[in-house]
């Protein structure tokens, strides 16, 4: 008996080990992860880095600068091959296949015509994956079949198309174009509309503030709080052209904070660059906001600072120099630059916060792992993980989940790479 039960009590705990393995690595749902903040919970952190991270697989899935999202163990991958966009559901290990969706989409012209696959990121959520095309099909999929949902063709897209990723909550796909779309996530149906002033490029996020759940949303000219009934709740003008609603809003508690970038030419975002936050509180029966600081320290169009432990990371866009980036680090409590690195890297990066460590993946196909520091940037390693930079690169933000890295180029792989 004595034996019987070591015996059983070895596979349960065989068992156990084996179910953590399995299961421990983070989801990473939607665009900026779970909470939209760019933070990984769940990283093997190595003792010392390794000289090479080790490529287990790369494969071929469309072109497009939309980021993938992995849930349990399939990678969702929205992209455009030939004159269709797909819905691709693969084997997070082994990059198999398990289905695929497609439709044909409307070609990209004018200005845009060099970023002709689609930009916005899948949503991942009660069993079900929401994507937003270029040209403005918002299409809802079950994630286990890919069997078609429901599908809009809104005909709405902004001037440079959409970017802008879709949210899931409370049984509703939330998307920005045209105007800000709260449809039924079963159905299709619209449950209701704020209009807003005009098409954003960034995306909303999630967030609880004062006990109330809203929709903090970028919007022509201003920020917005929506509730999920489709209330506005307060607004904050922000001014600037369209350069102005590329970033995502950084929540932390009551406080908002928000980066015009800076584009085109020394004005930038029609002359309103720069990072601000403000303080969202309510107040009887409605909600209030008050400056906390403004500051002219702005990142690139195309990155939102990471926020960690009382500190703002990203990526500025030199004005002279648009198609460089340079690092920077502020202190998110009064605004001021704390320092500024003059490695000049890629026009598209992101940066992710794992574990005690920060990671960079930028468009000219270098992963860097640095220090969190207020004291200046300190690099750890440095990785090539893309054998295509600029306008092909990795513009897409990485997944990071326990010690695997999935990497998206532009132009267009996926390559799995695993920390050894």
């Amino acid at each position: 008996m004595r034996t019987a039960n070591r015996t059983t009590g070895v596979v349960l705990g065989c068992v156990l080990l084996c179910g953590v393995h399995a299961t421990w690595a983070q989801d990473w749902p939607q665009w900026r992860g779970s909470n939209r903040d760019n933070k990984v919970t769940e990283f093997l952190e190595p003792k010392a880095w390794p000289k090479a991270l080790t490529q287990k697989w790369k494969i071929t899935v469309g072109v497009g600068e939309s980021s993938p999202v992995l849930v349990g163990n399939k990678l969702y991958v929205f992209a455009r091959q030939g004159a269709d966009e797909v819905t691709l559901c693969l084997d997070a290990n082994t990059n198999k296949e398990l289905w695929k969706d497609k439709y044909k989409a409307a070609a990209v012209g004018g200005a845009a015509s060099g970023h002709p696959g689609p930009r916005s990121t899948p949503a991942v959520g009660e069993g079900k994956v929401c994507t937003l095309g270029v040209a403005g099909v918002v299409s809802c999929l079950d994630a286990e079949t890919g069997k078609v949902v429901w599908q809009k063709d809104t005909k709405a897209k902004p001037q440079f198309y959409t970017s802008s990723s879709p949210l899931i909550a409370d049984g509703l796909c939330i998307v920005y174009v045209d105007a800000l779309n709260a449809y039924d996530l079963s159905s299709g149906e619209l449950r209701w509309q704020w209009k807003g002033g005009g098409t954003p490029y960034g995306s909303p996020v999630l967030a609880t503030i004062d006990g109330v759940k809203q929709i903090v949303t970028p919007s022509g000219g201003s920020i917005a709080g929506i509730a999920l009934d489709g209330k506005k709740l307060w607004e904050v003008k922000i001014g600037g052209d369209y350069n102005a609603t590329m970033g995502t809003p950084v929540i932390d508690g009551q406080t908002v904070i928000y980066s015009v970038p800076v584009g085109k030419g020394k004005k930038g975002g029609g002359g309103a660059s720069g990072t601000q936050a403000f303080k969202v509180e309510k107040k009887g029966d409605a909600f209030t906001t008050s400056e906390l600081w403004k500051k002219p320290q702005a990142a690139h169009k195309y990155n939102t600072p990471l926020l960690k432990d009382g500190l703002l990371y990203g990526l500025a866009g030199p004005s002279d120099v648009e198609s460089r980036t340079t690092l920077f680090c502020m202190d998110a409590k009064t605004g001021n630059t704390l320092w500024t690195d003059k490695t000049q890297r890629g026009e598209c990066g992101t940066i992710l916060s794992a574990g005690g460590v920060l990671v960079e993946l930028s468009s000219d196909g270098e992963l860097l792992i640095f220090e969190p520091s207020k004291e200046g940037y300190k690099e750890l390693a440095k990785y090539r993980v893309s054998d295509k930079s600029g306008i092909d690169g990795p513009w897409a933000c990485p997944i990071i989940a326990g010690n695997r890295i999935y990497v998206k180029d532009v132009k267009d792989s996926l390559t799995l790479w695993t920390i050894e």
